[in-house]
């Protein structure tokens, strides 16, 4: 174990307010500040076992907005890009005259004086952060960090450890992992997304060149050799960058740095085979399908650059045993399994598709799909269509808007149009109600039921299990 680490509180910090407090990304941090002895308080929409975690914690938690809820002594406000400055408790920062801060730049003042792991790319990066700081822990490591998601096993979203790493998740969606200077920096997967902020695959290789641009000194890249866009990033790379970067590829591909002998599925898990460094290491990820399997390479490369023993991080990686949403199994009802995705890009879906059909055995894959943004939806529906064909049968639910205003034209029928043209079992359904009756009369024993999406759908598991009891 590495000597204990003891950050500072930035002293802008010391009594910050979050608007929407709950968000994934915003409560982690509101908690790390809150262990460091910052007087945290934010706000949020609505109630929250989120909510309920950070009053665990010390934060003051309003639900609803309002002027009234920013406190005479507040030093700064902390905001993510999904808040607008209509926003009541926004006005009042902007009245005051009070230092606004984006959630990257908070996060990155967190970081200062530790050793920064960034984990970034279009999918993964959820699944990624959290293989490592369940390794790393498992290790006696003890590294702080911050997901965009819950883990299995400590059941948290963020972490403030004693050790000198801290691992993150970087997010490109709005740029903000520009803030960031990593030590050890992971690109797991370039591809076209979040087409509000991003209107061609030119400006995506540009945002991530930048953010590559940003690691430090000496630092390590970590990118994959299997996917395309990530191969053009290296190329990219390679071939315009005048700094002093330790660029390490990792994949199935014949020229990777770290190469991938093997991966064994092996119902809901998977053996992995690489080498690295010249020897050869077998160890095993405890959750289904190839995309994990080659995060899991990417966490190891990573952990290897930052001088952890591979061998010994092959092995603890196999501690990890999920996150939640992330192909999550919610329950068991008349011989219907109910598991959880996250998956919202046709990517993310047509990968947590095969990967559940390995588990599946010889019963049916039956999915309830709520697609997320209207833009997202304009310019993938088609694609998110062709995905779903890979299912036995589809029920989809209206557009969850998140941030966005509707889109004249814009509908779920894009996608359950597609999907019926691409030959798949599906229907579109008006409410939740309708697609808890829908999926629950197609199950039969031995099926898998997949809620699938980035919005409330996930809320839609214990109906569906409590439908099946009856």
């Amino acid at each position: 174990m590495t000597a204990a680490v003891t950050p500072s509180l930035p002293s802008a910090m010391e009594r910050p307010h979050f608007i929407g407090v709950g968000g994934a990304g915003m409560s982690g941090i509101a908690k790390i500040l809150a262990v460091r002895g910052a007087r945290v308080a934010g706000s949020d929409a609505r109630e929250s076992a989120t909510a309920d975690a950070l009053r665990g914690f010390g934060v003051t938690v309003h639900i609803g907005h309002a002027a009234g809820h920013l406190a005479p002594d507040a030093t700064v406000v902390v905001v993510s890009s999904a808040i607008r400055e209509d926003n009541p408790e926004m006005a009042e920062a902007r009245r005051r005259g009070l230092p606004v801060l984006h959630r990257a730049d908070a996060l990155a003042a967190l970081m200062a004086g530790l050793r920064p792991l960034a984990v970034a790319g279009t999918h993964g990066k959820t699944t990624t952060t959290s293989m490592l700081a369940v390794s790393l822990a498992d290790l006696g490591l003890d590294p702080s960090y911050a997901i965009g998601g819950d883990l299995e096993g400590p059941g948290s979203n963020a972490h403030q450890g004693t050790g000198e790493i801290f691992v993150a998740e970087a997010d490109e969606s709005d740029r903000s992992f520009h803030k960031y200077a990593p030590e050890v920096a992971i690109v797991l997967n370039v591809e076209l997304d979040h087409h509000a902020n991003y209107a061609s695959m030119e400006e995506i290789y540009e945002s991530f060149g930048v953010f590559a641009g940003r690691i430090a000194e000496d630092g390590t890249l970590v990118v994959s050799a299997d996917h395309e866009g990530a191969r053009e990033l290296t190329r990219r790379l390679r071939t315009e960058s005048d700094q002093k970067l330790t660029v390490r590829t990792y994949g199935e591909a014949e020229d990777a740095d770290v190469r991938v002998l093997r991966i064994t599925p092996k119902g809901l898990t998977s053996e992995v085979a690489v080498v690295l460094d010249g020897a050869e290491l077998t160890f095993a990820v405890s959750v289904p399908g190839r995309h994990y399997a080659l995060n899991a390479v990417a966490a190891l490369t990573a952990g290897a650059a930052l001088g952890v023993p591979a061998g010994d991080l092959a092995r603890a990686l196999g501690s990890y045993t999920g996150v939640k949403r992330r192909l999550q199994l919610k329950g068991l009802t008349g011989g219907v399994q109910v598991i959880d995705s996250y998956a919202h890009h046709p990517t993310e879906m047509a990968a947590d598709l095969e990967a559940i059909r390995g588990g599946a055995g010889e019963g049916r894959v039956l999915v309830v799909f709520q697609p997320h943004l209207f833009s997202r939806t304009q310019e993938l529906g088609k694609e998110m269509g062709e995905a779903l064909a890979l299912a036995d049968g589809s029920v989809v639910l209206p557009i969850y808007p998140a941030r966005e205003d509707p889109v004249p034209g814009v509908t779920s029928a894009l996608i359950t149009d597609a999907a019926q043209a691409a030959g798949a079992a599906v229907r579109g359904v008006d409410a939740p109600e309708d697609a808890v009756a829908a999926v629950a009369g197609m199950a039969e024993s031995g099926d898998l039921v997949l809620t699938m999406g980035a919005g409330d759908v996930t809320d839609l598991g214990p109906r569906i299990l409590a439908k099946l009891a009856e």
